[in-house]
């Protein structure tokens, strides 16, 4: 316990920053949330009046005497803080992570042990784009967990792709540089289609597994719900026994992983750039949590630290699921949506030294570089060294670290000594041992010449790059190819687009030639792998529907519309933790009869990218309008289920629709069984089967 406060000494009365009291507070009421009913200034002065400045007469100049114009005019300019290099752009939400302790045999990790509930702060990322850039743009994303945990907080701060463009965490400044906007103009921004990135990832072909990821749909996820993460990096694990295994970290979404189409994307950056995180917040207002399941590849802690051939310490590398698989170890849940965007959102502090005992870094050079930048980071962005004070950073475990003084202190140190060990407080506060909790990292060896180089194993640039394109569906792998075909078209240097189709010739022959057809250059000969077992467990189309749960279903309905069926409808999907939403040509509420419907899209603020199946409800009769055909065509174009009841197929049929293609569900009534075949259509997530229509312009 630390030394008692001396008689003679006195601190601050315990209140909170609004000046609520700690002991005088309301039960169950957040004491950092604003105090009483009048508007005051920031040392509680109540105001009367915040709208006209203290002048010397009516036409007056402003008095300097004006403390509270001086006061409110110096809190608005300081208002911000300096945004993220990287992950500028981004969302969070609050949750429970829980334990079901299967990785108590590799891990004394307490959080880890069965039954464990631990809070959670997750937030997810785009890397390029500023804060004012669009959520849909193609990228990376990233994906940050905050464990409060009883030990101290851990950080799994990772993405939602596997491997990373580098190996060595010194170049990490220069991908940055190549990846953001041009400095002469500042454009493009949040876009990797343009000459400084693709120069760099071409000439540094380590990037070359990476880029492969985000050129596929991974790079342009549907949602957080829908999105995988990983830890990257390979980590160490410690048992009770003092037992090691290296360990990679996966994310599972319980919904599925599934992407936008590009157009999708394209459309959504331009309708709703807040695309992403409405969508997570909106789902969870709406009682839909975003769920994720924690999985751990288990592989064993050699000298080597590799893993049939593959050296776990290269961050561009992945362990196939096949050669070992993911066991999953707990459930994360996202149900709360955070208070205050910059007090939560903006100033968490993640970095991957915020470990617990029972986890431990690698040598991956990578990693080893991230160590250093996370928390050199928070200094500057959060003005010093006292950031773990912030309330979103705060452990929930119990704090005595002998630091002092910095700006921001909020804590009230007691004591004369800051310094281990000491007599003058009784040399307080202890240390602990392993047995006491205390984070103790297993001894390894560690030998060899001082120099700057990589191994051998990291010369291997392509053929992981290889199986991850041939582990791809067709439609995949076309995507693929339009990606690139898009970004290279985007560049103004010819020899850049040459010597990336030099690049993609040693990955495939098949998208090497595509591209190049698309780009109207010759394809070039390259030696890519040809010994290489594709992984199943890296294409998204998924085997059978999956959970609905947060899924949005636009009803097109009208002034004559089957309220009845659409209530039918909306009870059935709703069941299943889907979201109905009713779009009729003006706003307001339908009503036939006893029946009421609340209107909430218009035919002029919706579009195909918000729904990811779209219905037209029995009673519209002839109606027809451009909106509606196009958001009609859209959702045909998006390869989405489209469904009509009654006199809703001639609505389709009007505004160009095949109605005899795949996954278009058409039945006399609204009922069980159209609500089961468009939920089973739902959980596919798209009708794949259509694509070839759609790509011949049917």
């Amino acid at each position: 316990m630390p030394p008692k406060r001396q008689r003679d000494q006195a601190a601050p009365k315990p209140t909170s920053p609004t000046g609520k009291s700690e002991v005088l507070g309301t039960v169950g009421e957040d004491s950092r949330a604003q105090a009483g009913e009048y508007l005051t200034t920031a040392q509680g002065v109540r105001l009367p009046d915040t709208d006209h400045s203290l002048k010397a007469g009516r036409r007056g100049p402003t008095l300097l005497e004006d403390f509270h114009l001086r006061e409110k005019i110096t809190h608005f300019d300081h208002e911000r803080i300096p945004e993220r290099v990287v992950h500028a752009r981004g969302a969070a939400a609050h949750g429970t992570f829980v334990a079901n302790g299967k990785a108590a045999s590799v891990t004394k990790a307490g959080f880890l042990q069965k039954g464990r509930e631990t809070p959670v702060f997750t937030r997810f990322s785009t890397v390029l784009g500023s804060r004012g850039s669009a959520d849909t743009v193609r990228d990376t994303r990233g994906f940050a967990v905050k464990f409060y945990t009883d030990e101290g907080n851990f950080d799994l701060v990772g993405n939602n792709i596997p491997v990373f463009f580098i190996q060595d965490g010194i170049k990490f400044p220069d991908i940055i540089h190549a990846g953001k906007p041009h400095p002469d103009r500042e454009i493009p921004q949040a876009q990797s289609a343009h000459d400084t990135f693709w120069d760099f990832v071409t000439l540094h072909t380590e990037a070359t597994h990476h880029v492969l990821w985000n050129m596929s749909d991974r790079g342009i996820p549907r949602s957080y719900r829908t999105m995988e993460g990983f830890g990257v990096h390979t980590f160490r694990l410690v048992n009770a026994e003092g037992a090691t295994a290296l360990v990679k970290f996966h994310w599972k979404p319980v919904a599925g992983v599934h992407s936008l189409v590009w157009e999708e994307a394209q459309i959504a950056a331009g309708i709703d750039p807040d695309f992403h995180r409405r969508d997570m917040a909106d789902g969870i207002e709406a009682g839909a949590p975003l769920e994720y399941d924690l999985g751990i590849q288990v592989l064993p802690d050699t000298e080597d630290q590799t893993f049939e051939g593959i050296d776990l310490l290269d961050a561009t590398k992945i362990v196939p699921e096949e050669l070992a698989p993911v066991q999953i170890i707990g459930r994360l849940t996202l149900d709360r949506n955070p208070t205050n965007y910059f007090a939560e959102t903006e100033q968490v502090a993640f970095h991957t030294g915020h470990l617990v005992p029972g986890i431990e870094v690698t040598d991956d050079p990578l990693m080893q570089a991230r160590m250093f930048s996370y928390l050199d980071t928070q200094l500057t962005r959060l003005g010093g060294p006292n950031f773990s004070q912030l309330p979103i950073n705060c452990p929930h475990a119990a704090v005595n670290d002998n630091l002092r003084d910095g700006m921001h202190q909020s804590a009230i140190h007691q004591g004369q000594a800051p310094y281990k060990p000491n007599s003058v407080d009784g040399d307080q506060p202890a240390v602990a041992t392993e047995a006491e909790g205390g984070y103790v990292q297993r001894p390894r060896h560690v030998d060899g010449e001082v120099g700057r180089g990589n191994p051998a194993s990291f010369e291997d640039h392509f053929s992981q790059a290889t199986l991850f394109y041939r582990s791809l569906s067709e439609i995949e792998r076309v995507h693929v190819v339009e990606a690139y075909t898009f970004e290279l078209g985007k560049c103004y240097e010819q020899a850049i687009k040459e010597r990336a189709l030099t690049v993609l010739a040693n990955v495939d022959a098949e998208l090497c030639v595509a591209v190049a057809a698309g780009l109207g250059l010759p394809a070039p000969v390259g030696a890519p792998a040809d010994d290489v077992v594709p992984s199943p467990a890296l294409s998204q189309i998924p085997p059978g529907p999956g959970p609905i749960a947060g899924r949005i279903v636009g009803v097109v309905a009208g002034p004559g519309a089957d309220l009845g069926g659409i209530e039918k409808l909306q009870r059935a999907v709703e069941a299943a933790g889907a979201i109905v939403r009713v779009i009729a040509p003006t706003g307001g509420v339908i009503a036939k009869g006893k029946n009421t419907c609340v209107v909430e899209r218009t035919l002029l603020t919706a579009r195909s990218i918000e729904f990811d199946a779209v219905v037209v409800a029995s009673g519209l009769g002839g109606f027809t309008d451009i909106k509606l055909s196009i958001l009609l065509q859209e959702a045909f174009r998006h390869c989405k289920a489209i469904g009509a009841w009654g006199d809703g197929a001639q609505v389709l049929e009007a505004a160009g629709v095949d109605t005899s293609a795949p996954g278009i569900i058409l039945s006399d009534k609204s009922g069980k069984g159209f609500a089961a075949e468009l939920s089973a259509a739902l959980g596919l997530h798209r009708v794949w089967e259509r694509a070839p229509l759609v790509m011949a312009g049917r």
